[in-house]
């Protein structure tokens, strides 16, 4: 599958998640002979649940089958990220608020990598409690990666 298909997939996937309420995290494409294809959504004010993935799957399939790439074959799979995942939107963090994250970000051009609780989130950046109660805020632009630790 070329890029162009991957931005015309993205651009239907946008639309359809969009009218049910949530966002697009991440379309993925593995395996070139039969694609799977994966949509990554999330929500801004709690979770995503099964009979929301079910409906999206099932339109986002029918615009899908129109486009010649698929050739009708192809597999798709629509799924919330999981902690597994780093958070790659901004719409991730403010629901994150209170839960422990792993952070690694650049500073005068070197990476750091701090533990702690998000604190707080803003339009532009994240504050996040040490373990010593210090707090440090971290400019969106700065992070690398932002990564939940689920607990235990």
């Amino acid at each position: 599958m070329i890029n162009k298909d991957l931005d015309i997939v993205k651009q239907k996937a946008a639309a359809i998640v969009e009218a049910a309420g949530l966002f697009l995290v991440d379309v993925e494409i593995k395996h070139q002979k039969v694609p799977e294809l994966w949509i990554l959504v999330d929500s801004e004010h709690g979770g995503v649940g099964l009979g929301t993935c079910s409906k999206i799957s099932n339109e986002l399939g029918i615009e899908l089958e129109e486009l010649s790439s698929f050739q009708g074959r192809f597999r798709l799979n629509v799924s919330s990220p999981g902690l597994s995942r780093p958070l790659s939107d901004i719409r991730q963090y403010p629901k994150n608020k209170g839960r422990n994250a792993k952070l690694k970000f650049t500073k005068e051009d070197n990476y750091h990598s701090i533990e702690g609780v998000i604190y707080d989130v803003t339009d532009t950046h994240i504050t996040v409690e040490k373990p010593d109660g210090n707090l440090t805020e971290i400019p969106f632009g700065s992070l690398v990666e932002t990564r939940i630790i689920p607990k235990i």
